[in-house]
């Protein structure tokens, strides 16, 4: 069923750098039916539907789009799931962009740690540069190093407690002047439901303790859920 949507696409010959963004207004917009045709011909038969459903690849692809960061830093990106969308779609929609993808040490201890798959999907890409160390620490240090000024969109993995994301995303507010943040995990549910919502609670938290606004666009029909913050 796949391979038939795939062909179905491509035999349509969408030029994905075609697609309209309207600059003239205020508001987050991208035209979603040029970027479910490129969701389904480009992303999927690479990364799959998880960890990232459809509505989450078409959130993660159109940030990328819209806000056209020069830089995009991420961490606890497995074995590159994450990286691997933001360079499809950069490459795609002709958007310069340097990648930096951040993995914990080999030495370090985690349920999720990918060992030896460590940034499998995104090896030998040269405009993805593979780091190992804390990610928000790393993050920051290289968001210095390029001058403090670049615009940058930096993704948080929410899978870690709230403590964790309260701490990155604390962290990202005070030392980014003028941050887009996309963040995984978030979706949030009543108690009843026995979900974690530690990082849905922490962003609200921090928002409210934060003295810049941000506009916020979420995914929340279901898990895993994701927000960005621009």
């Amino acid at each position: 069923m796949l391979n038939k949507l795939k062909s179905l696409v491509q035999n349509q010959k969408q030029n994905f750098s075609d697609i309209t963004v309207n600059n003239k207004c205020s508001e987050f917009e991208v035209n979603k039916w040029v970027l479910s045709d490129f969701v389904v011909a480009n992303l999927l038969p690479i990364v799959g539907n998880r960890p990232f459903p459809l509505d989450e690849l078409m959130l993660m692809s159109s940030a990328v789009i819209s806000l056209k960061p020069e830089y995009i830093f991420e961490w606890g990106t497995h074995i590159g799931k994450s990286a691997r969308i933001f360079y499809e779609t950069a490459k795609a929609f002709n958007i310069p962009c340097k990648i930096h993808s951040i993995d914990l040490p080999d030495s370090v201890e985690h349920v999720e740690h990918p060992k030896e798959e460590h940034g499998m999907l995104v090896r030998g890409i040269k405009d993805v540069t593979l780091h190992r160390g804390d990610g928000i620490s790393k993050a920051i240090e290289l968001y210095k190093s390029f001058g403090n000024t670049p615009k940058a969109l930096f993704f948080v993995d929410g899978d870690h407690s709230y403590e964790s994301v309260k701490r990155e995303l604390g962290t990202i507010l005070k030392e980014v002047s003028n941050p887009a943040i996309l963040l995984h995990d978030t979706f949030y549910q009543s108690k009843e439901s026995g979900y974690n919502i530690g990082p849905f609670e922490a962003i609200k938290d921090v928002l409210k303790e934060n003295k810049k606004e941000f506009k916020l666009i979420a995914t929340q029909a279901g898990l895993p859920g994701m927000t960005l913050l621009y």
